[in-house]
């Protein structure tokens, strides 16, 4: 067994020499290229919430007040919001295989901070609709932050890796909400009408905030393992326990942090020897699908072509984690853009005005906090004892279940004529916990699938998860209040989808 203590796996990297990528998990100290880029990636991801959610608060009373905004409009506008995400991630997932995630992170974000900038020159609603398509924009930032991390952590931890910044990072949602309230009801405190409160609001958040973060990305994150992303193909640089003079220096001092550790170690007596190039050290099990070289160990990102676009997407592999993203973070976009709605117009006669509406909304997204990461971690045990169909079944089971628990928020809505706000946030928090965990266990899939074309297939899973938000969007859009119906119908699909999907063959390995 491993004598590495907690704390050393938090904030040791220990290198698959195979292809440089990280076998643990050091987010706890900022030393390597490893945990830098974790952190640059998660970081983006939430930054870009700042802008692209920023409307969701503050649209069911003081944009809509001020715009003269029907129903109709502002579901309108969530739809366009969420088709600009989906054109930018197909778009963006081959830009990342082709440049790299580091350079299309920082220049999403530059270039989202434009219309962030001029949210507040809105007055109509088809005003309403060109900013928030270009500002969906941000949304694609979702990509590299997947693409980033698969680049940098190996298949023993590449689950929780992708699970963690994407649950952080979509955590950002969550706190979009607090903080646009909490800022619009400053400013009004400080004597500034509606009119102009929301719109300052914008120029003051998410404007700097994405542009300090793209600056950040560009000086302090790295491309890849090898360093630059033209040099991605120079792996292994080692030939036993002798590193090549090509490596790049982050990974040398990794390479010496190893061997101090394992000497650190044998001097108390229970020495444990420096990762192999198989990416596990001579002291762990080796037992378990994950003590295999697969493709994904050898993986290297490569340009789209016609000839490769048709064999990824001709996969049903391709399309099983796709559609099961359509089910599930399909569903949490439309959620995170109508419950403040609908929990405003549900108990307005009990006077739940904008902020405790949108502060109640906010606490879906902010459980990505724990629940994406657990979705992750589940898919990498799942994976040491079944092997990628374990990734599979967690994935699916989690979307089932969050169908069958939207199934039963909207017969109980639908059943009351007063139904009470307990039992609604203990339903929508169990239905929150299974749905972004199976968005967390999805993408701990998403790198045994076509790994040479991750950008790729980060691109397609992510947009057909905006899909199913334009879907799932359009159907609360056209349910009357209080919008009963459309959970459960959004349950029925749920289940269905992922009952369906349970058919497609996975790889072993």
């Amino acid at each position: 067994m491993t004598t590495d203590s907690l704390f050393d796996r938090f904030t040791v990297p220990r290198v698959n020499h195979l292809n440089g990528k990280c076998t643990t998990l050091p987010i706890l100290s900022l030393k390597s290229q490893y945990s830098r880029n974790f952190h640059l990636a998660w970081l983006g991801f939430f930054v870009a919430f700042l802008s692209w959610f920023a409307f969701s608060p503050l649209i069911p009373d003081a944009i809509k007040a001020d715009l003269k905004l029907t129903p109709e409009q502002i579901g309108n506008s969530n739809v366009i919001s969420l088709c600009a995400t989906l054109i930018v991630r197909l778009i963006v997932g081959p830009l990342v295989d082709t440049y790299g995630p580091r350079k299309v992170m920082a220049a999403i974000l530059a270039i989202g901070a434009i219309p962030s900038g001029l949210a507040g020159t809105v007055t109509t609603a088809s005003g309403l609709y060109t900013i928030r398509f270009f500002i969906g924009i941000l949304g694609g930032t979702f990509v590299p932050c997947q693409a980033w991390t698969t680049t940098f952590f190996d298949k023993r931890v590449v689950g929780r890796a992708n699970a963690l910044v994407a649950g952080w990072g979509n955590s950002g949602g969550g706190f979009t909400f607090i903080i646009m309230i909490a800022l619009y009801n400053r400013l009004l405190a400080d004597g500034l009408s509606r009119h102009a409160a929301w719109r300052a609001a914008f120029a003051i958040v998410p404007v700097p905030i994405l542009l300090s973060v793209a600056a950040l990305t560009l000086l302090i994150g790295t491309d890849h393992p090898a360093g630059k992303w033209q040099d991605r193909h120079d792996v292994p640089w080692t030939h036993g326990d002798q590193i090549n003079e090509r490596a790049p220096a982050a990974l040398k001092l990794d390479r010496v942090d190893e061997k101090a550790s394992a000497e650190q170690d044998s001097a108390n007596g229970s020495a444990d020897v420096a990762v192999s190039a198989a990416g596990r050290a001579a002291g762990e099990e080796g037992q378990g699908y994950d003590a295999a070289v697969t493709a994904v160990d050898k993986a290297v990102n490569e340009p789209l072509t016609v000839r490769s676009a048709r064999r990824v997407f001709s996969d049903p592999v391709t399309w099983l984690p796709a559609l099961a993203y359509f089910t599930t973070f399909g569903y949490e976009l439309a959620i995170d853009a109508n419950l403040a709605s609908v929990l405003f117009g549900l108990y307005k006669k009990q006077k739940m005005g904008q902020t405790k509406a949108g502060y109640i909304a906010g606490i879906y997204g902010l459980l990505n906090i724990v629940t994406r990461p657990l979705g992750g971690y589940f898919g990498d045990i799942a994976f040491r004892f079944l092997g990628v169909p374990g990734k599979k079944h967690a994935t699916l089971a989690c979307g089932a279940l969050q169908g069958a628990l939207s199934l039963a928020l909207g017969l109980y809505i639908d059943s009351r004529s007063n139904p009470s706000l307990a039992v609604v946030v203990v339903l929508f928090v169990l239905m929150a916990f299974f749905n972004e965990a199976a968005n967390g266990a999805n993408f701990s899939l998403v790198p045994h699938c076509n790994p040479n074309n991750n950008g790729v297939m980060s691109g397609f899973v992510g947009a057909m998860g905006n899909l199913g938000g334009v879907v799932f969007a359009l159907i609360f859009r056209f349910q009357p209040a209080p919008a009963g119906r459309a959970f459960w119908i959004c349950g029925i699909i749920a289940m269905g989808c992922n009952a369906l999907l349970s058919v497609v063959r996975v790889p072993r390995v």
